[in-house]
């Protein structure tokens, strides 16, 4: 597929951009498995898990965090949602750091988005092994992760449609566990059925020391977990060289996030809120297991477990999706190994999925003797590589914007709302979450672990510019024609 169109540069002039290159990925991902990425991106372990210990840190006032932080996360995705339509490329964020902000940080964002779901995967093979153990106890965790492993990468190298489905499906199940929580809560909350009936009521929400029993700050200091809950829902940006239709799937999937996050995020967390006090949660032990426990459901446990087994392997599969496609694009300019460009004959980025998973199978071996605490560890440097691929985002959105309002560059069909001013609103978020993080002792550690990562990338940034000093040098973007 190739297109001749003119488009004006960054100097004003007009240049154009005629038969650009097509990425050679298959467009294979369908509107309902690109809806469903978006879904899935918006439900993981983050919220299965993890808002155990923010209940207990923050009370009811969480579903306020989540709200806030929502509000925030829809900014980012119209931001990335006015770029794609402006032009879709399947380095997404890279390629717009590099385009608005200049090679070293489209450099910097693919190496780091890379780095972010190597770490994840590596938490979450071992979150898997860890659920399967809840079942089959005598199963010694390398085990299972490493089957798992072999599994979804042999499911990435077969064809981006088989990682379609796997998401499609793997999402569905989290879709329906947490629709089928809200509707059993709902139904003790009007009917006062189960064990939990006596004591379920809205008043749960500020009846015990108030909707914020320990003070705003707490409440405050959740929202680097409540961040790493959202982590993922970028997703949906590197999927758009790969989508059949982008200028007609991207936009419904992003339009279609507030009320994900209203009926998935804050839903969920205000019924069980209300069908068990605040106070019954602790960290460690994941809300939805609770409130099936105290409902008195027999299965509950095993149910939420197998959910939040496919929360892990979902994300796992997309992070071997997402870090083949970022090598790839770190190889098309010059800053990865040339290997990394070439394609399969499935068209998928084989040997950066394959590098990819050696990585991520470091987790598998790091299971004999790395301690519990090493994955908080390890989930707070994907949190701190995510907030520096949000605001790329952010900032190159501001900067195409000022492009277009000078006439530069031309309007994108799918404008975000408020424009850039809702773009600097979030960048302002962010910073203050950093800063949040930064105060925290226990996840400091990632600012440190980013800082030397970021030390690396730019002796290797300095090296690659003396090999070749091209890599340095700005490009004009080039389009395709979709749809």
């Amino acid at each position: 597929m190739t297109s001749s169109r003119v488009d004006k540069s960054h100097d004003g002039s007009e240049a154009v951009s005629g038969d650009a290159p097509e990425e050679g990925y298959e467009r294979g991902l369908g509107s309902r498995q690109v809806q469903m990425i978006a879904i899935g991106g918006a439900i993981g372990v983050g919220l299965f898990l993890n808002a155990g210990a923010n209940i207990a840190k923050a009370g009811p006032s969480l579903i306020l965090m989540y709200a806030l932080a929502g509000v925030i996360i829809f900014f980012i995705m119209r931001a990335l949602g006015e770029l794609l339509l402006y032009r879709p490329v399947s380095g997404s964020f890279a390629e717009y750091s590099r385009e608005f902000l200049g090679p070293f940080f489209g450099y910097f964002t693919a190496w780091t988005y890379w780095l972010m779901w190597v770490v994840t995967g590596m938490a979450e093979l071992t979150a898997a092994a860890i659920y399967v153990h809840y079942w089959f106890p005598s199963i010694h965790q390398w085990v299972s992760a490493l089957v798992f492993l072999v599994i979804l990468f042999t499911a990435n190298l077969i064809s981006v449609k088989l990682f379609g489905e796997i998401e499609f499906w793997a999402s569905m199940v989290k879709v329906t566990a947490l629709i089928g929580m809200i509707v059993i809560g709902l139904g003790v909350l009007t009917f006062g059925f189960s064990a939990a009936g006596d004591t379920a009521s809205v008043s749960n929400l500020w009846q015990f020391d108030g909707f914020f029993p320990n003070g705003i700050g707490s409440s405050l200091m959740t929202l680097q977990g409540v961040m790493f809950a959202y982590l993922a829902v970028e997703l949906v940006g590197v999927t758009a060289g790969e989508s059949e239709n982008p200028e007609k799937t991207l936009p419904k999937a992003i339009n279609t996030l507030p009320w994900r996050i209203a009926l998935f995020y804050v839903g969920a967390l205000t019924v069980i809120l209300c069908v068990v006090k605040w106070t019954e949660f602790m960290p460690g032990v994941s809300p939805f297991v609770k409130a099936f426990a105290v409902i008195g459901i027999p299965a509950g446990a095993g149910i939420v477990n197998f959910v939040v087994l496919t929360a892990a392997l979902s994300s796992c599969n997309s992070g071997m999706y997402s870090t083949g496609r970022m090598l790839r694009n770190l190889a098309d300019n010059g800053e990865a190994p040339k290997g990394f460009a070439k394609l399969s004959a499935t068209k998928t980025p084989a040997l950066g999925i394959t590098i990819s998973v050696l990585f991520m199978g470091i987790g598998v071996v790091l299971n004999y003797v790395v301690p519990e605490k090493a994955f908080q560890y390890v989930t707070s440097v994907a949190t701190g590589a995510g907030i520096w691929t949000w605001l790329m985002i952010l900032v190159s959105h501001i900067r195409y914007r000022r492009a277009v309002d000078a006439g530069r560059l031309p309007a994108s069909s799918f404008p975000a709302p408020g424009g850039a001013k809702c773009s600097w609103a979030a960048v302002v978020f962010l910073l203050f979450v950093t800063g949040l993080i930064a105060y925290d002792r226990d996840s400091r550690i990632c600012l440190y672990v980013m800082a030397v990562w970021a030390a690396v990338l730019a002796v290797g940034w300095f090296i690659l510019k003396a090999r070749n000093p091209q890599v340095a040098a700005r490009r004009e973007p080039e389009f395709e024609t979709v749809g």
